[in-house]
């Protein structure tokens, strides 16, 4: 780490100049190459996937998304001169678009059961020639530009499906530019120069910027959700400014007691700089931990993420030592403020002093057992709620009000019932064509079960061998008594039949689907969690080279990770405070947990290894434990608040956005940062410190003496600071 510092230090003009080339560049390739994001829900071995697999092969003509597409008349019905006047050229004009395999109109004998019985309402289907993951993301905009030429007074015309949400897309509202005014307002009350909190900012975007390009190439070479953009931006921003953050706060402390420029960064970079190094590895670790999942859909949310952490990480560690050689004396230079409160002392006396957060260590280390208490207390009120978590996919009944899916999920709501958004796909393999007798029993069956609205005739692929209905729920697709009836059809209605008929029924489509992606998600999340928390385990047990460490970190963290999740349940699955957050109540996307499990570990593993680094740093300085503590709050307690309140803003930012899932994410992030640094570092980590005491860096020499060697403490000394001050830059 002091060899890459001193080269970036007396190569800084080349180093600050490479990255903004790379920025440039890597953002033009990307604009000029193009990006496609696409969702892959391929999820092999579940009958979703083999009614997707059967309709491809038996149906290759038709085997593409089908969306509806609706209308509804209030003034008479869809066979007023008018209304056939308007949707028939409509429909005959979306059967020519591009990607538009054909369009199933309710006009004709084969859109029998797409007209309401009142005649009011109507839908066609429109069926693409891929599925939604192969298609462009623009291929639904033609129907949406054709919808919007349509004006006869009392009609109602709106597309709804993946590909026109594809299409339509989501935005993010303000909250890059709000994350980035609070990032800046937090980082001048830190600081109070102007110098000092553009620095972070300016590595964070310069990493981020790389990163997001980077992102974009990518989608060229592997799948990868609309949304993975957002969460590796989201993710960026905060840890970026953090890694920043830590690495100048150490050097303002250096800087204070020594005066030289250049041996402050390489202090800071030997410390502070080999702690992000191991802290953003672990959340890289974290994150590219989801392909244990071995859901493809993770995959695109796991690389984005991890390529934006990656180069943030890059930034901090060679724009940051180059930057600060050139503006370090600026930037560690107190404010006037602090300079007139010393008295007109010199610099370095006007960072030296007694520490609030020195205060409060000591105030923890005296009532350990009850504050101890009292944090585990306050996370288990909050981890309650995870215990009634139902994950499922979320409908249209929750994408913005302003959008073509909410209002063709209302019109096909109105007209035949909300399970008309979500028809299920009943795949049927006929050992020979003659078995297709006994299709009637099998409509007949499915029609007769609770629960279930319509069936439609069957339809016969060409070799004879397949048949496949079309039934739909009574119940919206995010309905509880959705999944029972999917459940209810596999385990129960199908599997007797099958063996009386000799044929093998699969019940599939999109509805399915979800609900195999939820139940495929948590039956793996166990293995995920498990492979995530061992590996980081080992590595702190390197690193600290102490048991203690390791098995607190996994406890603590997974305490800030159920927080989160029982928060998230609590606000968008229970509906508390929801009418405050602009939210309504629906299930909890099944990717959420899994992804704020890998952020929120990674994130809590930064605040581990940036304080637990320190209290070691003091621990070998002095072996004194209890010290230790108080040293490692008192020089980090201010920087790891800091960073949280950024973490926290930029992450809340996110609910502005129109966006369920985004919303959802952002609002765990938050609601983890926050409990993560105010609970469990604030208070029951150096609470539990002192319970344990020397204990905590006990290590059995033959243990020791067999583990590798990771300095975390740094090779540069410094002078120590004297005992009870700290020589930290003042909260201004």
């Amino acid at each position: 780490m002091i060899g890459v510092s001193r080269w970036c230090i007396g190569h800084r003009r080349w180093v600050v100049a490479g990255w903004i080339v790379i920025a440039i560049a890597t953002t033009a390739i990307a604009g000029a190459v193009g990006r496609h994001y696409s969702n892959n829900w391929a999820l092999p071995g579940t009958q979703s996937q083999q009614v997707v697999n059967l309709l491809s092969s038996e149906f290759p003509s038709q085997n593409g998304d089908v969306d509806p597409l609706v209308f509804r008349y209030s003034t008479g019905t869809i066979d007023s001169p008018a209304v056939r006047g308007a949707i028939q050229p409509l429909l005959a004009r979306v059967a020519r678009m591009p990607y538009v395999a054909t369009v199933i109109s309710p006009y004709t004998t084969a859109g029998v059961g797409q007209v309401s019985p009142d005649r009011t309402t109507a839908f066609a289907r429109i069926i693409y020639t891929k599925k939604v993951n192969l298609l462009p993301n623009n291929a639904g905009t033609p129907v949406l530009n054709a919808i919007a030429k349509i004006h006869v007074a009392g009609l109602k015309v709106a597309a709804g499906g993946q590909v026109i949400e594809q299409a339509e897309g989501f935005n993010i509202g303000p909250a890059t530019e709000v994350g980035v005014v609070a990032a800046i307002v937090i980082l001048l009350l830190t600081f109070g120069s102007l110098i000092a909190a553009g620095m972070p900012m300016i590595t964070a975007a310069l990493g981020l910027v790389t990163g997001l390009a980077v992102v974009g190439l990518a989608t060229r070479v592997m799948d990868m959700s609309n949304v993975s953009p957002q969460l590796a931006l989201m993710i960026g921003l905060g840890v970026g400014v953090d890694y920043a953050l830590f690495i100048v706060t150490r050097f303002r402390e250096n800087f204070a007691r020594t005066g030289d420029v250049d041996a402050a960064v390489i202090h800071a970079m030997d410390t502070s700089g080999r702690a992000i190094l191991l802290a953003g590895a672990t959340v890289i670790i974290a994150l590219l931990g989801m392909f244990a999942t071995g859901v493809a859909f993770m995959y695109g949310l796991a690389v984005a993420s991890a390529l934006a952490v990656l180069m943030v990480l890059l930034a901090s560690l060679t724009v940051l030592p180059a930057l600060l050689s050139r503006y370090g004396e600026k930037i560690a230079r107190p404010s006037r403020w602090r300079l007139h409160r010393s008295g007109g002392a010199s610099a370095t006396a006007a960072f030296e002093g007694p520490s609030a957060w020195r205060r409060w260590s000591v105030a923890v280390q005296r009532r350990p057992w009850t504050l101890a208490i009292a944090a585990a207390v306050v996370m288990g009120v909050f981890v309650v709620p995870v215990f009634g978590m139902r994950l499922q996919s979320s409908d249209a009944s929750n994408d913005p009000h302003s959008t073509n899916t909410y209002h063709a999920y209302g019109l096909l709501s109105q007209g035949f019932g909300a399970g008309f958004n979500g028809p299920l796909s009943v795949v049927v393999k006929l050992p020979s064509p003659a078995s297709a007798a006994g299709l009637r029993q099998l409509r007949s069956a499915l029609a007769a079960t609770p629960d279930m609205a319509a069936v439609t005739p069957p339809k016969l692929a060409p070799s004879g061998r397949v048949a496949v209905f079309q039934a739909y729920p009574k119940s919206s697709p995010q309905a509880v008594a959705t999944s029972d009836l999917v459940n209810r059809l596999r385990d129960k209605v199908l599997p007797p039949l099958d063996r009386r008929l000799g044929v093998t029924s699969l019940v599939g489509g999109y509805t399915a689907g979800s609900i195999d992606f939820s139940n495929v998600l948590a039956s793996k999340l166990p293995v995920f969690i498990a492979i995530v928390v061992i590996l980081s385990m080992l590595l702190l047990f390197v690193l600290f080279r102490s048991i203690v460490i390791p098995i607190q970190a996994g406890l603590m963290n997974l305490m800030s990770i159920g927080g989160s999740l029982g928060a998230t349940v609590a606000v968008f699955q229970h509906g508390w405070l929801g009418s405050i957050l602009g939210v309504d109540p629906g299930p909890i996307e099944p990717w959420i947990p899994v992804i704020i499990f890998a952020v929120v570990f990674g994130l809590s593993m930064d605040y581990e290894v940036f304080l637990i680094s320190r209290v070691r740093e003091e621990w070998v300085r002095r072996h004194d434990a209890s010290a230790a503590v108080a040293d490692g709050i008192a020089f980090t307690g201010k920087v790891i608040t800091a960073a949280a309140a950024i973490m926290v803003c930029v992450f809340l930012s996110f609910m502005l956005g129109n966006e369920r899932a985004i919303k959802e994410f952002g609002f765990g992030l938050a609601a983890a940062v926050f409990l993560d640094a105010i609970v469990v570092r604030c208070v029951m980590l150096p609470a539990v410190l002192e319970l344990l005491g020397r204990v905590t860096w006990q290590l059995p020499d033959w243990i020791d003496q067999r583990l590798p060697r990771i300095n975390i403490e740094g090779r540069h000394a410094l002078p120590a600071a004297p005992a009870g001050e700290e020589s930290e830059p003042a909260l201004v």
